[in-house]
């Protein structure tokens, strides 16, 4: 089992920044990627950001491509996701999101953390 507890949603007006972040326990060894997806009202869940959790090899969706940073921390077994620039359409609830074994997988998922941009 791995637990994820994120952190660092608000509301911030358009152009501003955020960090969010998320702490895993428990079986963290066993972690292959972790991932930053995001659920707008009426919209369905959609792919953000990814991580490789050993070689850091990251991925972006486009709509984030030059404004979104994904990193991790081992050590405390925190991966962020820092948003610049953003916009009234990064509005959602931010999941965090960890894939555990390859190529046999088990998902895992945070509560989310909402997301608020004003314009």
């Amino acid at each position: 089992q791995v637990q994820l507890v994120e952190s660092g949603g608000g509301l911030v007006q358009a152009g501003g920044s955020l960090r969010l972040s998320c702490a895993a326990s428990g079986r963290t060894f066993s972690v292959y990627a972790m991932a930053w997806f995001r659920q707008a009202p009426g919209k369905e869940r959609e792919f953000v950001a990814a991580i490789g959790w050993s070689g850091g090899s990251t991925f972006y969706a486009d709509s984030v491509k030059g404004r979104f940073t994904i990193s991790r921390d081992h050590a405390k077994n925190t991966v962020y996701l820092q948003m610049n620039s953003l916009k009234p359409e990064d509005t959602a609830v931010y999941y965090c999101h960890a894939q555990v074994g390859n190529p046999a997988v088990t998902n895992y998922w945070g509560q989310g953390t909402q997301v608020t941009v004003s314009s």
